[in-house]
């Protein structure tokens, strides 16, 4: 079960880390800061640049730590938060399915992140070799916090700018 769970850790927590590497950095064909700010402004996130940096650094972030299998439920939790605002405000118009761009995508995410939080790391992990350890409490409380935050970041949206005639 460990050697399964380093698996899944490590991919979902990579791919998720480059995911924000595209925001932060322009990597692997992203849009860098620049890009990503403007984009971010059309969803009505003012400044751009800034929730752009969060966003990316959330995934950058989120992804290494469950790469890593460190610091429990905080790395999900991150990942939650982000892809919850990725849903409401790219996907969720567009139905379930990724081909259409729904929201299967970033759903996958979370509810891996998810679940990643409420096994635990296991025994290849950092928090392992660390002696860390995450009572159940403390997972739900991170998740609930994670998903708290990203309602909470919707709640600051404003409406996106109309283009003046």
């Amino acid at each position: 079960m460990d050697a399964g769970l380093l698996l899944v850790r490590v991919v979902f927590g990579l791919v998720m880390a480059a995911h924000g590497s595209q925001k932060l950095l322009g990597w692997f064909g992203g849009h860098g800061l620049a890009g990503t700010g403007g984009f971010f402004e059309t969803l009505g996130f003012r400044p751009g640049r800034f929730f752009a940096m969060a966003a990316g650094a959330s995934e950058l972030v989120g992804g290494l730590l469950v790469a890593l299998g460190l610091l429990g439920p905080l790395g999900p939790a991150m990942i939650i938060a982000i892809m919850i605002v990725a849903m409401a405000t790219v996907h969720w118009q567009h139905g379930l399915f990724a081909q259409n761009g729904g929201i299967e995508v970033p759903l996958l995410y979370s509810a891996g992140a998810a679940a990643i939080a409420l096994i635990g790391n296991g025994a290849y992990s950092l928090d392992a070799l660390l002696g860390l350890s995450w009572p159940a409490e403390v997972v739900w409380v991170a998740l609930a916090l994670g998903v708290i935050g990203g309602f909470a970041n919707l709640a600051i949206r404003r409406a996106p700018q109309q283009a003046h005639a």
